[in-house]
């Protein structure tokens, strides 16, 4: 059973651990949120483990005896557990090397009371105690449970007052006309604030700069996002590189669509700072001329609302399913509108992810008409479903997908319920807020739990519907034609060197043509 001891009560709750074993294997854990001040030659992290280890030293006569091996995150929050020394903690635990993990205060292992709930019944499955050495409490009773808690509720609160109060410094700072913390930006430099203020400002790169109105020139003359990739790729222009605090390299990659069309959108070069769909008047110089910046506005507009292809949401039965045998990467939906003297006809391709982010040159594949591509699949797939093997294994195959999915949704539905009991002790707007938020979200997932558990595969109904297949796939919804087919394809590949397009169903049978 897992225990909470102090120094009263940690000899008594150890006793059950002392009749297996004659040494008490202890692991001490500490954590600060921030790098400043780790690189002293005694940090918070060396006192917090002294006072572990003066405590271990307490104990000596009951076996205890502190592990070498140091456990410490340094520059990590306590509002999640995706931290590089609680993970190989909990994989010693798992391998049995600990008996006790040891923390100088309750909040040092996690400020999360999900997240620490969710570790102690990791310490209780492999009968792992927990000490937390400046605080009083015992889960074995009734009010130790109630002390738990109330303190990492008060733990749970005081970080939620810390990141709001950190999101209420950013909107400040950017109402001001300061921008100061995220991603440098292309273009501009941090730079420490003249005397006698403090804090960084924003300073002109001349050379980012340079190539910033080059980009902006670039699209206006060319309206195309590919064309100004090209130009870039000749001249060797790079997005911009910086170093993050621990010391990697970030950045400094190829530009590609996304970050010429971020960059063309970013209002930071002429002068404002956006926050939150509002922009303000930044301390920062511009850049870019103001006309210039709004006439290249204007033509992303009129791109993406006439002649412009990009992804979407309509009817794609194979999504996620089409390879590029080229790029060994993804085909995805794209849709070009042309606009006619008395309407406008919109077509479907799968395009290469790698050509749509790059151009041509980065891809031989050619755009694949959506409509030939799918009924190529479907006429593949007809004549399969009349085996009564390959239909055995389609059955299979969507009752497994069917048991996954509710599967899934009982974990989600758990973890829902788990998040409102954490809520229960909030108090305050916001807390009512996302109570009530979590509670239609379980009222949603339950009706959707009772409709899983309704339905049913039927292989009898499958076998009747391939015999008039073409009415019933042209009845099915888009949703449940994306579902039969991940159902029955593992993937679609095209290799454009051939031509040929293999459909490798889930049965393991291939086709090409």
């Amino acid at each position: 059973m897992t225990t909470f001891a102090t120094a009263r009560d940690a000899r008594r709750d150890v006793r059950q651990l002392d009749a297996a074993r004659t040494t008490v294997r202890c692991a001490i854990y500490t954590r600060k949120s921030t790098e400043e001040g780790l690189n002293q030659e005694f940090n918070t992290l060396d006192a917090q483990r002294d006072a572990a280890l003066a405590y271990i030293a307490s104990q000596k006569a009951a076996g205890w005896v502190a592990l070498p091996e140091r456990y410490d995150d340094g520059g990590f929050t306590g509002g999640n557990i995706d931290r590089p020394a609680l993970k190989r903690l909990l994989a010693d635990i798992e391998a049995g090397k600990i008996d006790v993990v040891i923390t100088y205060k309750l909040d040092r292992l996690s400020r999360s009371l999900l997240d620490f709930a969710t570790l102690m019944a990791t310490f209780e499955k492999h009968g792992v105690a927990f000490v937390s050495v400046t605080q009083q409490f015992a889960s074995n009773t009734s009010m130790g449970k109630l002390t738990l808690h109330i303190l990492m509720s008060f733990a749970q609160f005081e970080r939620e007052v810390i990141a709001e109060r950190t999101r209420d410094k950013i909107a400040a700072t950017r109402k001001r006309g300061l921008f100061v913390t995220g991603k440098p930006v292309m273009g501009y430099d941090l730079a420490p604030a003249p005397p006698p203020f403090t804090g960084k400002r924003m300073v002109v790169n001349e050379r980012e700069a340079e190539i910033v109105r080059e980009i902006f020139r670039a699209y206006l003359e060319h309206k195309s996002l590919l064309k100004v990739v090209k130009l870039c790729e000749q001249r060797g222009w790079r997005t911009k590189a910086w170093a993050a605090s621990s010391g990697r390299v970030m950045g400094g990659q190829p530009f590609a669509k996304p970050e010429i069309s971020r960059l063309l959108r970013n209002a930071l070069y002429v002068g404002k700072v956006p926050h939150h769909g509002q922009t303000y008047d930044g301390e920062h110089p511009a850049i870019v001329d103001a006309d210039i910046f709004a006439a290249v506005q204007q033509q992303l507009k009129i791109a993406s609302q006439a002649g412009g292809s990009g992804q979407t949401t309509s009817a794609n039965p194979l999504r996620g399913l089409v390879r590029c045998k080229a790029c060994s990467c993804s085909m995805n939906l794209s849709t070009v509108t042309r606009k006619g003297k008395k309407s406008s006809t919109t077509h479907r391709y799968y395009v290469c992810a790698n050509a749509a982010k790059r151009g041509r040159a980065a891809c031989p594949c050619p755009s694949l008409p959506a409509k030939d591509l799918e009924e190529f699949v479907l006429a593949q797939l007809k004549p399969l479903l009349t085996e009564d093997a390959t239909l055995a294994a389609v059955v299979e195959e969507a009752r497994q997908q069917l048991a996954d999915a509710a599967q899934r949704r009982v974990e989600e539905l758990a973890g829902l319920r788990e998040q409102l009991a954490g809520q229960a002790g909030c108090v305050g707007k916001d807390s009512a807020k996302e109570r009530e938020r979590l509670k239609r979200q379980l009222k949603a997932l339950e009706t959707r739990i009772a409709a899983d558990e309704a339905q049913q595969v039927d292989a009898d109904e499958i076998a009747g519907a391939v015999e008039s297949f073409d009415n019933l796939w042209a009845g099915m919804m888009p949703s449940e034609r994306e579902q039969l087919m991940k159902a029955m394809v593992e993937k679609v590949e095209y290799d454009a060197a051939t031509g040929a397009v293999t459909v490798v169903c889930r049965a393991g049978v291939g086709f090409g043509e």
